[in-house]
This record gives C-alpha cells, structure tokens and sequence, in this order.
C-alpha cells in the first residue's frame, strides 16, 4: 500500500523525548496506547485506513515506522484497493491480509498476490516502484500494511526483491499464532530483516490470557485487529496500539470478552538512526527525499518501471505523480525514548 495523501507530513525519527499519554497495569510493565487517525487512500471513493505510525506521540517501534489497519470494508461497489506504480526507498514493505486478495508487481520483476495468512515483504533499498491492486472477485478487504527502515548500512545497496512466506500456526493454551518476522514462541521465520525485530499475528480465544515470552532488548507494539484486548492489563481498543518499552522478558495479555480476539505484535530494538519520512520515501535528510522526488518525476532509473499493471478505472493514472515538498527544508520530529514517560 502506498501513502497517497496529498500533504504528507515530514517525518525524523530519532533519539529524544516527547510528552504524550501514558497507562500503566499497578503491577505490571507499564503501558501507552497509541490512538489511529483516520486518513484516506485516494480520490472521492477512498478506502480509509486506521493509521497509528508515524504520529507525534511515537515515531517508530523498533525498525517499524508505518502501520496501517484497514478494514473490514465491503469493497465490492468502491472496487477496494488501487495504487498505481509509485516509489519507495530506504525500506522494506510488510503486506499481511486477514481477508480478500491484492496482486502486487513490482520493478524488480516481480509479480505476487497476496493472500491472507501469508507474509509478502519487498525490499526497496535504492529503490523499487510498485503496484497494489485488490482482485476482482475481492468483496471485502480486511488487512494492515507495515513498513520496516532499512538501516544506513545496506539501505542503498539491497538489490529489488519480494519474498513470499506462509507460517504454520503455532498452538498455545487459548489459541495461536503465525510469526511472520523474527522469532517468537520458539519458532523463527526465513525472511529477510536487516534490524533484530518480530512480527506475528496472534488469536485468543474467548477470556484467554497468554503470558507471552519477550526479547527485553526490544520494544513492543499490540496493534488491536478484533476483540476486548489488554495488554498488562490495560485496555487496547481495536485500530489503537498498545506500547510497552524495552526491558521487559514477558507481556500479558487477555481476551477480556466472549468471542475471539485478534491482535498484531510488533517489536524490535531501538532502531537508533535518524530517518526523514515523506510521501513513500524514507532518507536521512531533506536534500535526500528532495533528490528522490526528482527522480521519480522525471522517471530516472533509481526505481525501475512496473510492467503489467492493470487498474480497475481504465481511464485512470499509470502512475502516481509525488505531491509537491513543503517550501521549507523538513525539519525532524523527535521520536520518543524506548520506554513509557509520563
């Protein structure tokens, strides 16, 4: 999925502090809810997304540094998902499905289609451009799309590439989880990551409670899908992340209702590298992401060419044209510490 907001904020993620909400189970690791804003994803009949990184509050967990949640929509009149080629760089795209089915291709000659319970990652490193497009018989689309910073170490020499990977579900008292990144609950998925990090999908069934077996060098976020979550006994609603800092080797939670829960866990080490986000592009300075923009004007070789690509309108865009850059340099926004502060 792309960012195609027509005024996308400029995004520095690094070390430093912000004020912002904080919870905490009496007893427990200490807990932030990280609320989603609304954003929509195209012309008059967008898909709206439920969007909880980057923000003020929190700018990255770990190596992650976007995450949207969209759905359940009933897609079958607006034609669900359309994004032409458009750019990334410095990043790796993380598409997860609960329900419905995107066709991806991309520059590096790619071609996937993404189903739900399977893992499709694509590196851009120097850059990619890709295209994301529900199928036809898709009615309802239901999904989040993650992406995860490429350190400054290989974010400009990792060559275009999609990997594919279905986890097998691994069963625990109250219910289950596919661990699509990283490691968790002793098993550990083949995909390439650059940063240490997990990423897993977990279910619990009705009043379960899972004591869940963590790396304390990493943070943590519960991103809510479906359910009555807590996290250390904290409520989480649905679309919001719940937050828990480096330091902890277990974290609590609980179906607090009587039907299935779904849930989200992202973590990582604190990633430790300044990053400027705008539009698709992650760099490390405004002359970058300016450099970048040019690029994909001008359709210069950095991102390649999408072939095959097919919209739903005929008559629509073969490509996204990059919204224009803020007349001033862009400045950074400080991501918090990798603990909870009240």
């Amino acid at each position: 999925m792309s960012n195609t907001e027509a005024h996308p904020d400029e995004v520095v993620c690094h070390e430093g502090g912000l004020p912002g909400p904080r919870s905490s189970c009496a007893d427990g690791v200490p807990v932030e809810i990280i609320e989603a804003r609304e954003v929509p994803l195209g012309g008059p009949r967008a898909m709206t997304v439920r969007r909880t990184l980057p923000q003020r509050q929190r700018s990255m967990i770990g190596a992650w540094c976007f995450a949207d949640h969209y759905g359940p929509d009933d897609v079958s009149s607006t034609g669900g998902m359309d994004v032409a080629p458009h750019p990334h760089t410095g990043l790796q795209t993380v598409s997860w499905l609960f329900q419905g089915a995107i066709d991806h291709i991309d520059s590096g000659g790619n071609v996937g289609r993404v189903l739900p319970g399977q893992l499709n990652l694509m590196t851009a490193g120097h850059g990619i451009c890709h295209s994301e497009v529900s199928t036809r018989e898709t009615t309802v689309l239901h999904g989040v799309q993650l992406w995860l910073a490429l350190p400054d170490a290989v974010r400009d020499t990792l060559p275009r590439r999609f990997q594919h990977y279905e986890p097998e579900p691994v069963a625990f008292e109250g219910g289950s989880a596919l661990v699509f990144l990283g490691s968790l609950l002793g098993v550990a998925s083949p995909v390439d990551v650059h940063s240490p990090l997990v990423g897993a999908e977990i279910r619990l069934e009705a009043a379960a409670m899972l004591k869940l077996p963590v790396d304390p060098a990493f943070e943590h976020g519960v991103l809510v899908d479906a359910g009555e979550v807590s996290l250390e006994g904290v409520s989480v609603p649905r679309g919001a992340v719940g937050y828990a800092g480096i330091g902890s080797d277990r974290l609590r939670l609980r179906n607090e209702g009587a039907e299935p829960a779904r849930l989200v866990l992202i973590g990582g080490a604190p990633f430790g590298e300044d990053i400027v986000m705008w539009w698709n592009f992650v760099g490390r300075d405004s002359d970058e992401i300016a450099r970048y923009r040019r690029e994909w004007q001008e359709e210069a070789d950095r991102f390649g060419r999408v072939e095959g690509y097919v919209g739903h309108d005929p008559e629509g865009l073969t490509r996204l044209p990059a919204p224009a850059l803020p007349g001033v340099r862009l400045h950074p926004r400080q991501n918090r510490p990798p603990h909870v502060q009240g």
